[in-house]
């Protein structure tokens, strides 16, 4: 019996070779690499019959020796402090994404927000010869560059949602400036004036950030937070009920919270319900981050700010793409416009 492999044209025993692609496409092997790698100019309908010939055969490409003809690992180290991964997992997914469009495959590492941790991981990257590293993490506060291992100085590194104190590292950010006046906006476009703001810790720049354009907005508006002031608290249900109280203890004609995050905004309503008081009909809440196993599950269901977390991901990782292939990658901070979600809560 003559096995399929003694068959001119069909596909051979066991695992194909470049060979056999090469011979099945009936170009040189040499034509064959090219065409696999992209480099050199061909005719598109010769580089068809190699990728026809990829398909038939199921034909896997060596890495080992891809690295050592191209100088590259073909791989990118994600680095988070996120363990939990409530922010930076959709980063770390929109990076994917990107990165996978190039076949380039990724080492995530987490470091718990610790630096020997860090260190360690790093070090490990370094070791594995990482063609570049995204870093990312669960708040929008600066982070000190990575340092501390040789040779890091060659590698690209990319930071997303937590931007590099280093002006000269790529740093790709949510735009809680557009994000707060896309909520100002549209809480006045449904005829509020007398809005609140409640947010979360003053030592954290997503607090602070907000809070700052969110009182710039209603000033340009001419208007100001119904109480005066910002209240700054904990990221948390239980302190958006105590916010929800005091603030109209001191401002019951507020009809508009625009709160730090969804948590916050739970907790507002869950608090406005317990008064008696209609959402959106009496006051109208709106909260931030478009996280959905808040906002869905909020009574009534959250209009928020979405911070476009993938996206983000997404740009670090092009960015990171730019610099590995010694394009010219953007130092500075770049940013990434947030998108309003709206639902019954305004």
């Amino acid at each position: 019996m003559t096995s399929a492999a003694g068959v001119p044209g069909s596909p051979p025993a066991g695992r194909a070779k470049l060979a056999d692609v090469a011979a099945l496409a009936g170009v040189s092997v040499g034509t064959a690499s090219k065409a696999l790698s992209g480099a050199g100019r061909m005719r598109p309908e010769t580089r068809q019959r190699v990728l026809d010939a990829v398909e038939a055969l199921g034909f896997r490409p060596n890495q080992h020796a891809q690295s050592l003809h191209t100088g590259r690992s073909w791989t990118v180290g994600l680095m988070t402090t996120d363990g939990i991964g409530r922010f930076s997992t959709p980063v770390l997914l929109g990076a994917e994404d990107a990165l996978g469009a190039g076949k380039i495959s990724v080492l995530l590492c987490d470091t718990r927000g610790d630096a020997i941790r860090e260190q360690h991981h790093l070090r490990n990257l370094m070791d594995r010869r990482v063609d570049g590293i995204i870093v990312t993490g669960r708040r929008t506060d600066p982070r000190p560059p990575l340092t501390g291992i040789t040779g890091l100085e060659s590698v690209p590194v990319v930071y997303a949602l937590s931007p590099s104190t280093d002006a000269a590292d790529t740093s790709v950010v949510t735009d809680d400036r557009g994000g707060a006046q896309l909520a100002v906006e549209h809480l006045l476009s449904t005829g509020r004036t007398r809005v609140a703001h409640v947010t979360g810790p003053e030592h954290h720049a997503a607090a602070r950030d907000r809070a700052r354009h969110a009182v710039g907005h209603l000033c340009a508006a001419g208007l100001s937070p119904s109480t005066g002031r910002v209240h700054f608290g904990e990221w948390s249900e239980a302190w958006g009920r105590r916010a929800a109280d005091a603030v109209l203890r001191t401002a019951p004609d507020t009809d508009a919270f625009f709160c730090g995050n969804d948590q916050i905004a739970r907790g507002v309503t869950d608090a406005l319900r317990e008064r008696g008081v209609s959402v959106p009909e009496d006051i109208a809440v709106i909260g931030y981050d478009n996280w959905d196993t808040m906002a869905l599950a909020s009574r009534p269901p959250l209009t928020t700010i979405d911070m476009n977390l993938a996206e983000i991901g997404r740009v670090a990782a092009l960015q990171l793409l730019r610099a590995i292939d010694d394009a010219d990658a953007t130092p500075g901070v770049h940013t990434v416009p947030c998108r309003l979600v709206v639902r019954e809560s305004t």
